[in-house]
């Protein structure tokens, strides 16, 4: 069984015996250790639920119809096909959130180029790139965006008024990133994919109402943990009826809910030792950088509130920079924020290799001009 293991499975199981090892040295105080446990356990039944979700959607053959849709809608013309992923992505995360396009539209443009004959990589990084640099414009869009609001007391279109230009800016980066790293290398045309045959059509109808119905959950600001069970529910108990042998327990992303529970506990301890005070700051740029560059380490979330509490009340453009940073500025690392983790997850459940020192090397040159030209152009 040890044999088995990979190096991500080594890491994963590292880093908890690292979380756990704070825990009983006394460097993660048991209270501390307990809010830290309670405050990731919504977290933890989200990416159990919406992972179920999405395997059980992808068995159902929900994904490939909606992929075969979105090849047709491209007509066969490779930059055709980039346009129509490149706005489906962008809309997905900025009128649902993140974490929806990194679960439930990586696998449907996965299983677009499975059908049509193209390289899956170019579609994978659409999804994982606009899931991070399109979450700015609305308070939804990314939780970080809503710990914000809050603190800023902003109503969605005023927080849309001040963001709608840092946004498109950096949408127009990940484009231009997008197409000369990943895209423009590979033939203008494509084959148009088949008629998707449907084996179950009770479990396919059920399966895309459950995908819809979270999906427009999200958008009425339903908890997404909730909204995750409660779809997840309604796949398994139909697959449960027609087809109980497609459950298992190999549905259950162990190693993400292993990977996450790790993190957060050693970042409880960092923060508890101390080791994220003082960095505070006032001047736009350097706010945003320190919050990519501390997101891209331990996560956007925990960076974001570790930064933010350094910040002067009031300042509304300083925050707005800070999220830019933890938005924007956190995909150069494989957990620089959530939805890169369930991206990765769902690329490994599709057999598809992501070369990490090129996902690195581009997400650190997109991070740096999303950053610096998004908080160049804030409040212009």
């Amino acid at each position: 069984m040890l044999k088995r293991l990979r190096v991500l499975d080594w890491v994963r199981g590292g880093l908890l015996l690292a979380g756990l090892g704070c825990l009983a040295t006394g460097v993660l105080p048991w209270e501390a250790g307990e809010g830290s446990l309670r405050r990731i356990a919504p977290l933890l039944v989200f990416l159990c639920a919406v992972i179920v979700l999405a395997e059980l959607a992808k068995e159902a053959r929900v994904f490939d119809v909606v992929a075969a849709a979105l090849a047709r809608a491209g007509k066969g013309r490779y930059p055709a096909l980039f346009a129509v992923c490149f706005a489906f992505a962008a809309v997905s995360t900025i009128f649902l959130n993140l974490d929806t396009t990194a679960v439930l539209l990586t696998p449907v443009l996965l299983a677009m180029a499975a059908r049509a004959g193209i390289p899956g990589l170019p579609l994978a990084m659409t999804t994982v790139w606009l899931a991070n640099t399109a979450s700015l414009l609305l308070p939804v869009s990314n939780l970080t965006n809503l710990l914000a609001a809050d603190r800023l007391d902003l109503p969605p279109l005023e927080f849309a008024a001040r963001m709608w230009l840092p946004q498109l800016v950096i949408l127009a980066f990940t484009a231009a990133f997008l197409w000369i790293f990943y895209w423009r290398r590979h033939p203008e045309t494509y084959t148009l994919p088949e008629k998707v045959e449907i084996g179950d059509p009770v479990v396919f109808r059920v399966l895309s109402a459950a995908c819809l119905a979270f999906a427009l959950a999200v958008l009425a600001g339903v908890p997404i943990e909730v909204a995750a069970v409660v779809a997840a529910v309604v796949a398994v108990g139909v697959f449960g009826w027609r087809d109980r042998a497609r459950l298992s327990f190999a549905l259950i992303p162990w190693g993400l809910l292993v990977f996450v529970t790790g993190l957060f506990l050693v970042v409880g301890a960092l923060e508890a030792q101390g080791v994220l005070d003082g960095l505070e700051g006032g001047d736009p740029f350097v706010v945003a950088a320190v919050g990519g560059g501390l997101g891209n380490v331990v996560n956007n979330l925990p960076a974001y509130v570790a930064v933010e509490q350094g910040l002067p009340p009031g300042d509304t453009s300083v925050i707005l920079a800070l999220l830019i940073g933890t938005n924007a500025g956190t995909i150069v690392t494989p957990w620089g924020s959530l939805a890169t983790l369930l991206w990765f997850e769902q690329c490994r459940r599709f057999g598809l290799r992501v070369p990490v020192g090129r996902f690195v090397a581009t997400g650190f040159g997109l991070a740096v001009c999303c950053v610096g030209f998004g908080v160049l152009v804030l409040g212009r």
